[in-house]
Protein backbone atom coordinates (compact mmCIF):
# COMPACT_ATOMS: atom_id res chain seq x y z
CA UNK A 1 0.00 0.00 0.00
CA UNK A 2 1.60 3.25 -0.59
CA UNK A 3 0.55 6.31 0.63
CA UNK A 4 2.00 9.00 -1.96
CA UNK A 5 3.40 8.36 -5.24
CA UNK A 6 7.09 8.18 -7.22
CA UNK A 7 5.97 11.10 -9.06
CA UNK A 8 4.81 13.49 -5.69
CA UNK A 9 8.62 12.53 -4.06
CA UNK A 10 9.90 13.61 -7.56
CA UNK A 11 8.66 16.74 -7.34
CA UNK A 12 9.30 17.61 -4.24
CA UNK A 13 12.75 16.50 -4.71
CA UNK A 14 12.92 18.72 -7.80
CA UNK A 15 13.83 15.31 -9.66
CA UNK A 16 13.11 15.04 -13.10
CA UNK A 17 15.06 11.91 -14.63
CA UNK A 18 14.50 8.36 -13.67
CA UNK A 19 18.59 7.65 -12.33
CA UNK A 20 17.07 7.34 -9.26
CA UNK A 21 13.99 5.78 -9.20
CA UNK A 22 15.18 2.64 -7.41
CA UNK A 23 16.63 4.31 -4.47
CA UNK A 24 13.40 6.72 -4.44
CA UNK A 25 11.20 3.87 -4.63
CA UNK A 26 12.86 2.24 -1.89
CA UNK A 27 12.77 5.05 0.07
CA UNK A 28 8.35 5.72 -0.38
CA UNK A 29 8.01 2.09 0.43
CA UNK A 30 10.31 2.13 3.78
CA UNK A 31 8.78 5.66 4.71
CA UNK A 32 4.78 4.22 4.09
CA UNK A 33 5.86 0.89 5.98
CA UNK A 34 7.27 3.14 9.17
CA UNK A 35 3.90 5.38 8.60
CA UNK A 36 1.86 2.06 8.90
CA UNK A 37 4.09 0.65 12.29
CA UNK A 38 3.78 3.86 14.07
CA UNK A 39 0.33 5.08 13.48
CA UNK A 40 -0.70 1.33 13.78
CA UNK A 41 -2.86 0.81 11.09
CA UNK A 42 -3.52 0.72 7.28
CA UNK A 43 -4.39 3.45 4.89
CA UNK A 44 -6.07 3.41 1.47
CA UNK A 45 -8.60 0.99 0.45
CA UNK A 46 -8.11 -3.15 -0.10
CA UNK A 47 -9.81 -5.15 -2.50
CA UNK A 48 -11.58 -7.58 -1.47
CA UNK A 49 -13.45 -8.75 2.51
CA UNK A 50 -11.26 -10.68 4.50
CA UNK A 51 -12.16 -12.51 7.63
CA UNK A 52 -10.87 -11.64 11.31
CA UNK A 53 -11.75 -13.14 15.05
CA UNK A 54 -12.09 -10.99 17.92
CA UNK A 55 -12.59 -11.38 21.42
CA UNK A 56 -14.98 -9.43 24.19
CA UNK A 57 -12.93 -7.88 26.65
CA UNK A 58 -16.43 -5.86 27.93
CA UNK A 59 -20.09 -7.00 27.17
CA UNK A 60 -21.22 -4.32 25.35
CA UNK A 61 -18.24 -3.40 23.18
CA UNK A 62 -15.39 -5.04 20.82
CA UNK A 63 -12.28 -3.52 19.60
CA UNK A 64 -11.45 -4.01 15.98
CA UNK A 65 -8.67 -3.25 13.24
CA UNK A 66 -9.94 -0.66 10.84
CA UNK A 67 -12.78 -1.75 8.64
CA UNK A 68 -14.11 0.82 6.12
CA UNK A 69 -17.20 -1.69 4.94
CA UNK A 70 -18.56 -4.47 7.25
CA UNK A 71 -20.28 -7.22 5.30
CA UNK A 72 -21.31 -9.16 8.22
CA UNK A 73 -20.73 -9.76 11.88
CA UNK A 74 -21.40 -13.12 13.53
CA UNK A 75 -20.91 -15.20 16.72
CA UNK A 76 -17.77 -18.01 15.84
CA UNK A 77 -19.02 -20.20 17.40
CA UNK A 78 -22.58 -20.89 16.03
CA UNK A 79 -22.23 -18.64 12.44
CA UNK A 80 -25.67 -16.78 14.12
CA UNK A 81 -25.65 -13.26 12.41
CA UNK A 82 -26.08 -10.51 13.72
CA UNK A 83 -27.71 -7.44 12.01
CA UNK A 84 -26.65 -3.89 12.31
CA UNK A 85 -29.15 -1.44 14.05
CA UNK A 86 -30.70 -3.58 15.86
CA UNK A 87 -28.03 -5.90 17.39
CA UNK A 88 -25.11 -3.50 17.29
CA UNK A 89 -23.57 -0.03 15.99
CA UNK A 90 -19.99 0.77 14.32
CA UNK A 91 -18.28 3.20 15.72
CA UNK A 92 -17.47 6.10 15.91
CA UNK A 93 -21.04 7.00 14.99
CA UNK A 94 -21.15 9.04 11.74
CA UNK A 95 -17.88 8.07 10.74
CA UNK A 96 -16.66 11.58 12.16
CA UNK A 97 -14.52 12.39 15.21
CA UNK A 98 -12.44 15.81 15.83
CA UNK A 99 -13.08 17.04 12.52
CA UNK A 100 -11.68 14.00 10.75
CA UNK A 101 -13.58 11.45 9.22
CA UNK A 102 -12.44 7.56 10.54
CA UNK A 103 -13.35 4.43 9.48
CA UNK A 104 -15.21 1.76 12.00
CA UNK A 105 -13.08 0.83 15.28
CA UNK A 106 -15.76 -0.66 17.61
CA UNK A 107 -19.21 -3.10 17.10
CA UNK A 108 -21.08 -1.40 20.01
CA UNK A 109 -24.15 -3.65 20.89
CA UNK A 110 -27.66 -2.87 21.29
CA UNK A 111 -30.67 -3.22 22.63
CA UNK A 112 -30.20 -5.29 25.36
CA UNK A 113 -27.77 -7.94 23.14
CA UNK A 114 -24.20 -8.02 24.81
CA UNK A 115 -21.03 -10.13 23.18
CA UNK A 116 -20.52 -13.55 23.87
CA UNK A 117 -17.37 -13.13 26.52
CA UNK A 118 -15.30 -16.58 27.21
CA UNK A 119 -12.49 -15.31 28.31
CA UNK A 120 -10.33 -14.16 25.70
CA UNK A 121 -11.45 -16.86 23.26
CA UNK A 122 -12.20 -15.32 20.25
CA UNK A 123 -15.82 -15.22 20.20
CA UNK A 124 -16.89 -12.72 17.00
CA UNK A 125 -16.44 -13.09 13.35
CA UNK A 126 -16.17 -9.90 11.37
CA UNK A 127 -15.97 -9.84 7.42
CA UNK A 128 -15.09 -6.77 5.55
CA UNK A 129 -12.73 -5.20 3.77
CA UNK A 130 -10.53 -3.85 6.68
CA UNK A 131 -7.89 -0.69 6.73
CA UNK A 132 -8.18 3.12 6.97
CA UNK A 133 -10.45 3.19 3.40
CA UNK A 134 -8.30 6.85 1.91
CA UNK A 135 -5.65 7.88 2.76
CA UNK A 136 -6.02 11.21 4.33
CA UNK A 137 -3.37 13.95 3.19
CA UNK A 138 -1.68 14.49 6.09
CA UNK A 139 -0.45 10.98 5.47
CA UNK A 140 0.57 11.35 1.93
CA UNK A 141 2.37 14.86 2.84
CA UNK A 142 4.16 12.39 5.62
CA UNK A 143 4.94 9.36 3.23
CA UNK A 144 7.42 12.42 1.68
CA UNK A 145 8.47 14.14 3.87
CA UNK A 146 9.94 10.99 5.40
CA UNK A 147 10.93 9.41 1.65
CA UNK A 148 12.74 12.46 0.70
CA UNK A 149 14.91 12.53 4.48
CA UNK A 150 15.72 8.93 3.71
CA UNK A 151 16.65 9.30 0.52
CA UNK A 152 18.71 12.27 1.25
CA UNK A 153 20.28 10.75 3.61
CA UNK A 154 22.27 8.37 1.19
CA UNK A 155 24.42 11.50 1.07
CA UNK A 156 25.45 11.42 4.94
CA UNK A 157 26.64 7.46 5.09
CA UNK A 158 28.06 8.53 8.72
CA UNK A 159 24.59 10.51 10.06
CA UNK A 160 26.05 13.92 9.30
CA UNK A 161 25.67 16.00 6.86
CA UNK A 162 26.88 19.73 5.99
CA UNK A 163 24.45 22.55 6.13
CA UNK A 164 24.16 25.87 6.04
CA UNK A 165 25.80 26.24 9.39
CA UNK A 166 28.45 23.66 9.55
CA UNK A 167 28.05 20.26 10.59
CA UNK A 168 24.21 18.60 11.38
CA UNK A 169 23.77 15.07 13.51
CA UNK A 170 20.95 13.46 11.82
CA UNK A 171 17.95 12.72 13.82
CA UNK A 172 17.37 8.44 14.36
CA UNK A 173 14.02 9.16 14.81
CA UNK A 174 10.87 10.32 13.05
CA UNK A 175 11.29 13.40 11.41
CA UNK A 176 9.48 16.10 14.03
CA UNK A 177 7.61 17.61 10.50
CA UNK A 178 6.01 13.64 9.99
CA UNK A 179 4.92 13.19 13.56
CA UNK A 180 2.91 16.49 14.14
CA UNK A 181 0.89 14.73 10.97
CA UNK A 182 0.77 11.73 12.11
CA UNK A 183 -0.14 12.46 15.42
CA UNK A 184 -3.75 12.38 14.99
CA UNK A 185 -4.02 8.97 13.35
CA UNK A 186 -1.97 6.78 15.66
CA UNK A 187 -4.08 4.34 17.42
CA UNK A 188 -2.96 2.96 20.52
CA UNK A 189 -4.44 -0.28 21.92
CA UNK A 190 -4.43 -1.97 25.38
CA UNK A 191 -3.49 -5.45 25.55
CA UNK A 192 -5.78 -7.86 26.77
Amino acid sequence: MTYATLSQVKAALRITDSVDDTMLTLALNSADEAITAYCGRTFGTVAADTVRYYAGAKADVIEIDDAYSLTSVAWSRDGATWTATTDYQAEPLNSFTDGLTWPTTRLRAINNFSWPNMQGIQTVKVTGKFAFGSVPFSITQASILQSTRWFKRLDSPMGVTMGEYGALRLLSRVDPDVEVLLQPYRRFRAAL
